[in-house]
């Protein structure tokens, strides 16, 4: 995959919330999306693809959306007592990652991709080339199971949320889930923006820990009430 997509983030006060309606209506989000670049490919003559991972905050609810290998990884502090607390007296950081990787070699997307006349090597690539089995663009791959269907699912936000990584496979491809969520409380503890944060992420990624693959991060960080 050349690349992958993050969708704007919207911060909306959300009184009477129709979770249906919501997820029913990012699913026509990305379904106009992927309809969209690939008009744009058969236009131009080419014919990339790309995963995504998008996040919307509507009031205290978070949806999460996904196509292809973008991850997004939520840290939350653990419930405690006092009694787990770190050395530094703080409250120890959970890991969660918030995504289900769609590649062609899980039996779920690989059931799909057959049914539609495709194959996947024992490489694990589709027609041996193409890794992930959901994605936007890839005209090529359309005819065969390649699908742009996100995986949606939603949350309420707690007080014991403190921030999102959105991620491509490039950086999680170097960083662990948790090493990554480790590194950006780190930086955000010091006083660093997000903007910052994010960047830093993303040149330890490229710079220290040699990502070879192309390499993007958004971090979001959750304020607390005063």
């Amino acid at each position: 995959m050349p690349g992958s997509i993050y969708m704007p983030m919207f911060y909306l006060q959300a009184y009477h919330l129709d979770v249906k309606a919501a997820k029913k209506a990012i699913l026509e989000g990305f379904r106009r999306t992927d309809e969209s670049l690939l008009q744009e490919s058969t236009k131009g003559g080419w014919q990339d693809g790309a995963a995504a991972v998008c996040v919307w905050v509507l009031g205290s609810k978070v949806f999460v959306a996904n196509i292809g290998d973008a991850k997004a990884i939520l840290a939350r502090s653990s419930p405690t007592d006092g009694s787990n607390n770190t050395s530094d007296g703080s409250t120890p950081i959970k890991t969660i990652v918030l995504t289900r990787e769609h590649k062609a070699i899980y039996p779920q997307e690989r059931a799909r991709i057959q049914k539609a006349g495709g194959s996947v090597s024992s490489n694990g690539r589709l027609q041996a080339r193409l890794e992930v089995s959901r994605a936007f663009g890839d005209r090529q791959f359309k005819k065969v199971g390649v699908i742009a269907i996100p995986d949606v699912h939603s949350f309420d936000l707690t007080e014991r949320d403190h921030f999102i990584i959105l991620g491509c496979d490039g950086l999680w491809g170097v960083f662990g889930p948790s090493d990554a969520v480790d590194f950006v409380q780190k930086l955000l503890k010091e006083g660093l923006s997000v903007k910052a944060v994010s960047r830093r992420l993303v040149r330890e990624a490229v710079r220290e820990c040699q990502c070879k693959d192309n390499c993007s991060a958004v971090v979001i960080a959750f304020r607390k009430k005063q």
